[in-house]
């Protein structure tokens, strides 16, 4: 059995969530459920049960109770709790929490405020005050191009108590990245960041901003929101001030919803075209939301949950909910590893974050850090339980340099689903060991497998990442999809009746799942299907790469695929030929001969979305000699350019030919 890094004590065990509900739900039930994978089997045989027991045991608030928990079964098409009333932003505000609700920081710690619940309540009220007057209804869009800021809370829970529809990007999206998003969902108004600061450096919003109105025909108020550091105009017809008039207290009322009320529009990333406009509705966000802060990853009314991200991604949506739990939020805004990559570490630990959640892709950065972080270095981290990841696999190794590095005592827990649920498939467990390379479990409620390339389900070796039953936090629909032809095609042309989510997964015998990269980039060589999480975690052997990208090409007039893969070499190395071999020979001896690489180039960065997804795709297609259309969707469009040289390069190996 491969090596355990972590294993929750017998006291804590008995201290969770997790075991909680599961006492709860066997008393409710009468059934024995000894062990998680007990608990998980009861959830997808009794998929209606299990939802309708966790909306009781969380004490969702509702004002009418459901006719009916799910209509069918059959994807696409189910619909959950019909007849059931509620608000999702009262379901933060219902428990009339105490303390603090937000902490806000500046990167590098320039600057620091915190909200508590009844200063938040207060502000959400008079912003939905403004949308009121503004002429905002139930139903109606409200777009935010904003920066990580309390604001972009405030006004994304006024929109949710007034039952309007709430959509964000970040401010450092281009004039044409925000178009392609904002220009589908047609808001008739727009918060805005006046600038922002990143690495240091302030960044103006004005050029995009006195543009949108033209561009958007539909947004008829632009509210300007001032950054707390650095000095810019306000753009915009009102400031947030003026918006939010007398620092007074008007009532926040709840506007009542059925539970598939649109709460969110979420984008996909559009790099292989104009992004996809998905909707969520308030109840299945925040019911599943829910279930995956409270027992997977057990947070309460006296944890903190700093989660890196910003508007533009998911996850942002999702620790927003933790504030129903009662649980401090904490925004970081700004470069995690400015000035150095031990800055948000040292940062949670002086004020004793319980919770950090970051993408893979960071950890792993810090832990090819030059000069390398040295064990104790980033502090004693007391407080901190929790480690969650999620947005890129994490190496063996990475899961190792936590433990090693960071802290010996502390649940990693890896988190991997995607703006298309605004959730998780296959999650943390605070009840499980943590294995390294492994994330812990399925999803309760969640009914996954692999299946192979024939259809059948595999354990223990990779296969296609499949759902089997309906989730509450599947969209409700695709904006500007009136037939669902684009919803049925994103994830159910392939197998019908079964989600298709596009990742490639080992189910393995501790229960745990590993993520072996997008199935659509999977490498074939030689009809041979591999993961490229298996190249990755070889690389991860030399300190002189600090990131790497590869892909399947197929050469012209061949029919088989080759392995090109491209590295980015620490700062002061070079790609040279000894490098070459030893890459060659590392990837030989820890997977096989067929992960070598046929081709290996040097470029200056890893390609990635905003979020810091790579794009394995793009690279795929630019050296396929296809045109990458939404290259402002990514972060570092010019990366591409460099790719298009190397395919010359590599077609010119075979013209010769």
């Amino acid at each position: 059995m491969p090596h355990i890094l972590w294993k929750p004590s017998v006291d804590f065990i008995k201290s969770t969530n997790m075991t909680a509900f599961t006492r709860w739900l066997t008393a409710r039930t009468g059934t024995d459920m000894p062990n998680y994978d007990s608990l998980h089997q009861w959830s997808i045989d009794h998929l209606e049960d299990f939802w309708e027991s966790f909306v009781e045991f969380t004490d969702i608030k509702l004002s009418q109770d459901p006719t009916q928990v799910l209509d069918t079964h059959k994807m696409p098409g189910a619909t959950w709790f019909s007849g059931m009333q509620l608000n999702f932003a009262e379901n933060i505000f219902a428990r009339n929490f105490k303390g603090a609700a937000i902490l806000f920081c500046v990167e590098n710690d320039a600057f620091r405020s915190e909200i508590s619940f009844e200063e938040l309540k207060k502000s959400v009220a008079r912003c939905a005050r403004g949308l009121k007057k503004a002429g905002i209804r139930k139903g109606d869009t409200v777009a935010g191009y904003i920066a990580n800021v309390p604001e972009a809370i405030i006004t994304c829970l006024a929109c949710a108590s007034i039952g309007a529809v709430w959509t964000s990007a970040s401010p450092d999206f281009g004039l044409n990245a925000l178009c392609d998003r904002f220009q589908q969902v047609k808001p008739k108004l727009i918060f805005v960041s006046s600038h922002y600061r990143y690495s240091g450096k302030i960044f103006k919003t004005d050029n995009v901003v006195k543009q949108l109105k033209e561009k958007i025909p539909s947004i008829q108020t632009i509210v300007s929101i001032p950054y707390p550091i650095g000095k810019a105009n306000l753009p915009g017809d009102k400031s947030w001030q003026e918006f939010l008039e007398a620092e007074d207290e008007p009532e926040l009322e709840f506007t009542q919803l059925p539970f598939d009320h649109p709460l969110y529009i979420l984008f996909s990333s559009g790099t292989t075209g104009v992004p996809k406009c998905i909707v969520h509705g308030a109840g299945g966000s925040l019911l599943q939301h829910r279930k995956e802060l409270q027992l997977h990853t057990n947070l309460t009314s006296t944890d903190s949950l700093l989660f890196f991200t910003t508007c533009g991604w998911m996850m942002w949506n999702w620790q927003l909910s933790a504030l129903s739990l009662g649980t401090k939020i904490c925004l970081y805004d700004g470069n995690p590893g400015y000035s150095d990559l031990t800055s948000i570490w040292r940062y949670i630990n002086e004020q004793k974050i319980t919770h950090f959640g970051t993408s893979g892709r960071f950890i792993e950065s810090c832990m090819k850090s030059q000069p390398k972080i040295e064990q104790g270095e980033l502090g004693e981290l007391s407080e901190l339980s929790t480690i969650l990841y999620t947005g890129s696999p994490l190496s063996k190794k990475g899961f190792r340099w936590i433990y090693e590095t960071v802290k010996k005592e502390v649940h990693l827990a890896g988190i991997s689903g995607g703006t298309d649920i605004v959730s998780c498939f296959i999650l943390g467990n605070p009840n499980l060991p943590v294995h390294a390379g492994e994330i812990q479990c399925t999803g309760l409620g969640v009914d996954v497998a692999a299946l192979n390339e024939r259809g059948e389900p595999v354990f223990g070796e990779p296969g296609e990442l499949v759902c089997r039953q309906p989730m509450p936090s599947m969209p409700i629909y695709f904006l500007n999809d009136p037939d669902g032809v684009k919803y049925k095609s994103a994830y159910f042309d392939v197998y019908p009746g079964l989600w298709r989510h596009g990742d490639f997964v080992e189910f393995t015998q501790n229960g745990g799942v590993i993520v072996c990269g997008r199935s659509d980039a999977t490498l074939n060589p030689g009809g041979v299907r591999i993961g490229s999480a298996e190249i990755y975690s070889a690389l991860d052997h030399f300190s002189e790469i600090s990131g790497s990208v590869v892909v399947g090409w197929t050469p012209p007039g061949e029919l088989d695929e080759v392995i090109v893969l491209f590295v980015v070499p620490q700062v002061g190395n070079i790609l040279h030929d000894e490098l070459e071999k030893r890459i060659r020979q590392i990837i030989r001896e820890k997977q096989s001969p067929r992960h070598v690489p046929k081709y290996i180039f040097q470029i200056s960065g890893v390609p990635v979305t905003r979020s810091g997804k790579t794009v394995e795709l793009s690279v795929k297609a630019v050296l396929a000699g296809k045109v990458v259309k939404n290259r402002n969707a990514l972060a570092n469009p010019e990366i591409l350019e460099e790719i298009e040289k190397i395919r010359e390069t590599l077609s010119g190996f075979y013209s010769a030919r």
